[in-house]
């Protein structure tokens, strides 16, 4: 039996819905009033519980026990549920993901190698996002149309292979990715993996949601099963309710702090408990989002009413509705284990703010006032930033106007700077609409465009100098060194959108809302009272102005053009194949002291513009990593020429005399963003193998993924033996195998040599591509 919802009655969208199925199929004819709620949907997009609900009773069956809420998802899409191995943490499994989607500084990598696959046509339903190359300087309006101008090469390159090759295209101004997903594509029980680490967002609307390397998406999108190493699962129980200054952003920033930013590595982790019910949709979606730098694949919460009235207020009722029937599916089953429990009080939980220099230094807000005296941080505050993907719902924008009102009423203005990022051309509509954006404006706050921009150091900061100290408080989701303004010396605090909009407010870090005063310029004392905002508008959302491209049925007879003069966009060219012998004499080109993020590998900030150019973007291979020779950034030994220079200087006068090389490093090496550019750049310019104590997920499979050799020491300690002019010899290649260490002979300038083991976690489809040369090589080969 099959109805249809017209889009006279429904604006929103038509939909057909067949009622044995469960299956929803989009209409492709739309009336022009419809025109920019539905752009958002394909005509193959679809929602399939039968399916979903057949593979879980398989595996269910099968392993015999209750299943947690990520592992019905996860196994729910795999490729051959009643063959496929699984075992929590060892095996790798062969997923069918629902969608992609691509923001379009990865995006621009991932549909080159795309191209070069030789393939027609996208077999998933996908879409690239342009949120990531427009620079914050001036405000909203003005920053939007300079990069359109400066990145109108890339920004044209983007719509013309999505129209050619089927995916979807989001303008500049659309938003971010994240948010644009959780308003139009997430919904509960889907898969979908996208080419940003902070892809778990999606998390807070029931489903699994994983960032990846463009390599991945590619598999992905030409129809691959994409394989994931099975995840263990972290529970964390959720008693009581959020209130006051508390906010969902303090729950992962406790968290974190509980984790650290390795301690999510290798699993999902699964939110439950009666706590789960007090955050709204889109609170619960910033803890997922920050669950990246715990390094969590990603995260989940249970289906429930919370999510029902947000896909009922973003226009996806008839979801809704279906999944209510399903909701057996969408939570997880009674007395399912978990490999690790963490238990958080929300009554009890206080504001937190975390840093600097990392995510997971957490502290609570009353105390971080006297903790950064000790330390010698600067207290006051220069600028705070409210927004990004992490925390620019409607209701963050909400809470921050509440305050800034308060201040307002009082006379008070901010004493820092104040930056507000809307998360989407939707969300910045409707705050315009509702009043919200001209508080912000008037206790001094400036709009930027609905874009990344300083979150990920698109930020033309000009109030500071470079190396002069200083404290920022943001509602962002890292605060690397560097990372926001490419100042080392900035001190970046991460909490939420509320406690940066009182200490822009108060600007200091020894302000504490919850207990301090502030003085109206009369001299009356008064605190702040506790902020409030509406989960979601009254009225419907505003989707403000149309910024979606749908693919032509056709585009077969399109062409996408590359200019080889470009300094953007380069076409690639294969990698070389594995030779078949051990890798000999491998010289070291950096050993690595400490933490080495993949903004370290392959900065972002003014580099963005060219990661659509391997070559060009591979002049800033690992010049923010320290050399443990000499404790400076980007300053190593020319081991031919005896003189120090520049990492990818030296790396390329290497590849020039046809020396091979090594990166050694520290632990969890590649933390941070999904960005494969941190891969192809020690590819590209001829490293061979990375050695480390310990591995970030998304940047071991990157680095599999081209072709390199991701080792890691069999005995840490084993780090010490290695010196900064060494030679390293890998060998037991022609024997490589799933589970079998390798050795490494470490060969020192004085003629004294070492050996030691090696482990990795390469399985016999990894090894493929290492033995061809990259995955995209092995792809192609299976073409033929």
């Amino acid at each position: 039996m099959y109805f249809r919802i017209s889009v006279a009655s429904h604006p929103r969208f038509a939909l057909v819905l067949g009622q044995g199925a469960r299956r929803f199929h989009v209409a492709a004819a739309l009336n022009a009033k419809a025109k920019v709620a539905m752009s958002r949907f394909e005509p193959n997009s679809s929602i399939n519980y039968d399916q979903l609900r057949s593979n879980i009773d398989i595996v269910r069956k099968r392993l015999n026990r209750p299943l947690t809420l990520s592992e019905k998802i996860v196994y729910g899409h795999l490729d051959d549920p009643a063959g496929q191995e699984i075992v929590r943490g060892r095996t790798y499994l062969r997923l069918r993901p629902d969608r992609v989607a691509m923001q379009d500084a990865t995006a621009q990598m991932a549909m080159l190698q795309f191209i070069s696959s030789g393939l027609p046509k996208v077999a998933v339903p996908s879409t690239i996002h342009c949120d990531h190359l427009i620079e914050a300087q001036i405000g909203g309006a003005q920053d939007l149309q300079r990069a359109k101008e400066i990145n109108q090469e890339v920004y044209k390159f983007l719509a013309s292979a999505g129209a050619k090759y089927g995916v979807g295209f989001w303008k500049p101004g659309s938003g971010i990715i994240h948010q644009i997903i959780l308003e139009n594509y997430a919904y509960p029980g889907v898969m979908l993996i996208g080419t940003d680490s902070h892809t778990p967002n999606g998390g807070g609307l029931g489903s699994i949601c994983i960032g990846v390397g463009g390599a991945d998406a590619v598999d992905v999108m030409a129809g691959i099963p994409w394989e994931l190493k099975c995840p263990n699962v972290i529970g964390v129980k959720l008693t009581g309710t959020l209130s006051g200054w508390t906010s969902p952003k303090d729950v992962i920033l406790k968290v974190a702090g509980i984790l650290t930013v390795k301690g999510g590595t290798g699993a999902i982790v699964e939110y439950h408990g009666p706590g789960v019910d007090s955050i709204s949709c889109t609170g619960m979606a910033t803890i997922c989002n920050m669950g990246a730098e715990i390094g969590a694949t990603t995260s989940v919460f249970p289906y429930n009413h919370r999510m029902r009235t947000y896909l009922e207020k973003t226009g996806r009722g008839e979801i809704a509705a279906v999944a209510n029937e399903n909701q057996d599916l969408l939570v997880p089953d009674s007395g399912c284990h978990y490999d690790q429990i963490i238990e958080i009080n929300l009554s009890e939980l206080k504001p937190h703010i975390n840093g600097p220099f990392t995510p997971d230094l957490a502290h609570p807000v009353s105390d971080i006032g006297s903790v950064a005296e000790k330390n010698g941080w600067p207290l006051e505050v220069k600028v705070g930033l409210i927004g990004s993907c992490t925390n620019s719902s409607y209701e963050d924008m909400g809470r921050a106007a509440s305050l800034a009102k308060q201040a307002l009423d009082k006379g008070l203005k901010c004493k820092a700077q104040f930056t507000v990022t809307p998360g989407s051309e939707q969300i910045r509509a409707t705050i315009e609409r509702d009043g919200y954006a001209k508080l912000l404006r008037d206790v001094g706050g400036v709009v930027l465009a609905n874009a990344c921009g300083p979150c990920i150091g698109q930020w033309d900061r000009r109030d500071v100098k470079k190396g002069e100290k200083n404290t920022i408080v943001t509602s962002f989701n890292r605060n690397f060194t560097a990372r926001n303004d490419a100042n080392p010396a900035t001190h970046a605090f991460v909490t939420s959108p509320e406690i940066v909009t009182a200490l822009a407010i108060a600007g200091t870090l020894k302000f504490n809302p919850e207990t301090d005063f502030l003085t109206a310029p009369n001299g009356e004392k008064f605190k702040l009272e506790p902020p409030t905002g509406d989960e979601l508008p009254a009225r419907d959302f505003d989707p403000g102005q149309d910024t979606y491209q749908h693919p032509p049925a056709d585009g077969s007879g399109l062409r996408v053009d590359v200019n080889p003069q470009s300094n953007r966009l380069q076409l690639l060219e294969p990698f070389d194949k594995w030779n078949g012998k051990d890798l000999e004499d491998l010289q070291v080109l950096i050993k690595v002291k400490g933490k080495c993020t993949t903004d370290h590998i392959s900065a972002a900030g003014p580099w963005l513009k060219f990661r659509g150019h391997l070559d060009n973007i591979s002049n800033n291979l690992l010049i923010g990593a320290v050399n443990i020779e000499n404790d400076a950034v980007n300053k190593i030994r020319n081991i031919l020429t005896g003189e120090f220079g520049g990492v990818p200087d030296v790396a390329r006068y290497y590849k020039k005399h046809n020396v091979s090389w090594v990166v050694v490093g520290d632990e969890n090496y590649g933390e941070g963003s999904s960005r494969e550019h941190a891969a192809l750049e020690p590819r590209h310019l001829g490293g061979r193998a990375i050695i480390v104590k310990s591995f970030a997920r998304i940047h071991e499979t990157n680095l599999k993924k081209q072709g390199l050799l991701p080792l890691t020491f069999s005995n840490p300690a084993d780090y010490d033996k290695i010196r900064p002019d060494d030679k390293i010899s890998i060998v037991g290649l022609k024997s490589f195998a799933p589970g079998k260490p390798l050795e490494a002979i470490i060969k020192h300038s004085d003629g004294s040599s070492e050996t030691i083991e090696l482990n990795h976690t390469f399985n016999e489809t990894q090894i493929e591509w290492f033995q061809a040369g990259s995955a995209l090589n092995k792809m192609k080969e299976l073409q033929k």
